[in-house]
């Protein structure tokens, strides 16, 4: 008994071996082969058909930095070649793989420069955009390469009227220009938080003018009410009653523009408030002129 149990022991484990090195091999994942050089042969052998033959098996292995290396050392041997097209653009996309977007978008521009007329231009100059909306950062932080994302996808649907990308470039400039919206009003709101009214209420109405079909307008355009109110709340009596009076203006033009908004009720109790300081005011300028 205690022989057959060691027995289908031996026959489970080397079934299962089996089965493993043939589930990783249909994978993709199969380790080097026994004929297979070290990576450092490859770099170092003379023969070129061989190392962009290594370099081919690296990529679609998806080791871009192995690949990268073979192809960089292949490039100025190659130059010229037929072959040369296919490992630029592998070469550009490695980069890219291994995020390094500064580099990469070099190297898409460079394909395009050198392969103007090749069938993959066109996605060339698609991915160089996209390689700057890969770097645009948080909201709060510089917008460099947002807005550089949203010019050249814009850049690249005139270029390319017809290309299936054009719904991808104008969700991503769409997506873009939503960001500078955030960042844009982070730096609204700074101004307000502050206690700078009267820039506040600036601020906010550029931003309005910018952004003027954002979801968010109504809120832009209650900011400047409370930022216009403040300013008034604050300021010396000889000017309270005429920035009182840009605050009735800016509700009156609130409730015109947004009747269904959901802030209606705090702006029309800033109006009722705004409307009760300025009859004060004049009440009191009647009495010290009596």
């Amino acid at each position: 008994m205690r022989y057959l149990v060691a027995l289908t022991l031996i026959i489970f484990t080397l079934g299962s071996c089996t089965f493993y090195q043939k589930t990783v091999k249909s994978l993709g994942f199969a380790k080097r082969s026994p004929g297979e050089k070290s990576f450092s042969k490859v770099m170092k052998s003379r023969d070129t058909n061989f190392k962009l033959r290594m370099a081919e098996r690296y990529y679609l292995r998806k080791d871009y930095n192995k690949a990268q290396q073979v192809y960089q050392d292949l490039f100025p041997v190659l130059k010229g070649s037929p072959q040369f097209e296919d490992l630029y653009y592998k070469f550009a996309f490695c980069s890219f793989y291994l995020k390094d977007y500064a580099n990469a978008e070099n190297l898409f521009k460079g394909f395009v420069e050198v392969f103007p007329n090749s069938p993959k231009a066109e996605e060339m100059d698609y991915m160089r955009a996209y390689t700057f909306y890969m770097q645009s950062p948080k909201p709060e932080l510089d917008q460099t390469n947002t807005t550089k994302a949203m010019g050249f996808m814009q850049a690249f649907i005139n270029t390319h009227p017809g290309s299936p990308k054009i719904k991808d470039a104008t969700d991503i400039i769409d997506k873009c220009r939503a960001k500078l919206e955030i960042k844009d009003f982070m730096n609204a709101e700074l101004y307000y938080n502050l206690g700078q009214f009267k820039a506040a209420g600036i601020v906010f109405n550029i931003l309005m003018n910018n952004y003027p079909d954002s979801e968010k307008s109504d809120r832009y355009k209650l900011y400047v009410i409370r930022s216009d109110f403040e300013y008034a709340r604050l300021s010396i009596e000889d000017k309270k009653e005429n920035r009182y009076e840009q605050v009735v203006s800016d509700c009156n033009d609130f409730l015109d523009r947004f009747p269904d908004s959901k802030l209606t009720k705090e702006v029309k109790d800033y109006l009722s408030t705004t409307q009760n300081n300025i009859k004060s005011l004049k009440n009191e300028q009647v009495k010290k002129a009596s």
